[in-house]
């Protein structure tokens, strides 16, 4: 069935080019996961992860569905029901689970670079399942930002290591767990929005994780009351601006580029997170820290950029009217992105 073209990243009727509004999207949501680790850390001393997901998801669905009447957006197709389904499911229930329970185990500069091999895994199942082209420079840059991520988590484990004589194992594979989960929810959620809007899809792939944590429920319930504010301050922010908004900001970017490189952008949240736990939970990071996190952002650069044969194409395109069919280069980039 041919899909629904309202989600067509080609249409707007915004003053401010679909670039812009593109790359605004990514850097919004890059902030906003990286404050959730350090929130996650706040909340999770008072509420259990479960009850935690739970409380986060009911808050964002409000809000979502908010803004869905607002918007008389109504129900998503019933083509998009499937990346809806996995997505809700995988991603915004399990995920969310798992890296809570995670991040009571290991610190959160640690839990971010485990998480963040998700991007890899996203780039190789986007290839093989939406059939996206993987571009040298894509490769390349994600390399350099795992290398970071990677200096970065050592750094930061030698540190948790010899303050607690042990490692910490049981958090280290439920952040690759939610790393994996967080891999399949954004590549089944990817054909979703051929079909419908980014807050369509979104909202109900919300709605689905809360109902996939409702099991929860009575776990909120009896720890809610003995919560202290600052922490239910904390699950409200963690529904409201990490997921709420990050997410439709997530889908509404993701509409419009390849998984792969929008993976690969999201390499630049261990480096955020590192300077938002110095600055908010005090944990103060050594210079290799700071090192990987440099790395995380040159990875990133790189896998963002085109080489200047590409852009040089792109520009002669767009001036001689090839911008029915698409240039060669944007075609290599994007890959299957259309689909």
């Amino acid at each position: 069935m041919t899909p629904r073209l309202t989600a067509s990243p080609g249409t707007t009727t915004s003053p401010v080019s679909p670039a812009v509004l593109t790359v605004g999207a990514v850097c919004f949501t890059v902030f906003a996961w990286a404050s959730a680790f350090v929130s996650i850390r706040s909340a999770g001393a008072a509420f259990s992860p479960g009850a935690l997901a739970l409380g986060r998801l009911a808050a964002a669905s409000v809000v979502l569905v908010v803004l869905v009447l607002v918007r008389r957006e109504g129900l998503p197709p019933r083509e998009a029901w499937r990346g809806i389904a996995v997505s809700g499911v995988v991603w915004f229930g399990g995920y969310m689970v798992a890296l809570n329970w995670g991040e009571r185990l290991v610190d959160a500069g640690t839990a971010a670079l485990l998480v963040n091999i998700g991007p890899i895994l996203m780039a190789l199942l986007a290839a093989r399942l939406l059939g996206e082209a993987l571009p040298p420079r894509l490769i390349a840059g994600m390399a350099v930002s795992f290398g970071g991520a990677v200096v970065v988590g050592l750094s930061m484990s030698a540190g948790s290591s010899e303050s607690s004589g042990s490692t910490p194992l049981l958090g280290v594979v439920l952040c690759v767990l939610a790393a994996v989960a967080y891999a399949t929810g954004v590549v089944a959620q990817k054909p979703a929005l051929s079909y419908g809007t980014p807050l369509q899809i979104t909202a109900f792939s919300c709605l689905t994780g809360t109902v996939a944590c409702l099991p929860f429920a009575g776990q909120l319930a009896g720890e809610l009351p003995r919560a202290p504010a600052s922490a239910t301050l904390n699950m409200v922010y963690l529904g409201v601006v990490p997921t709420a908004l990050a997410f439709t900001t997530w889908s509404y970017a993701l509409a419009r580029t390849p998984a792969g490189k929008m993976g690969a952008t999201t390499y630049a949240v261990p480096a955020i997170v590192v300077m938002l736990s110095w600055a908010f939970l005090d944990e103060v990071p050594a210079w290799l820290t700071l090192v990987g996190g440099a790395l995380c952002l040159a990875g990133v650069a790189v896998s963002r950029s085109r080489s200047r044969t590409r852009r040089l194409d792109s520009a002669a395109g767009a001036g001689g009217g090839a911008a029915a069919d698409g240039t060669t280069a944007d075609r290599d980039e994007a890959g299957a992105a259309s689909s």
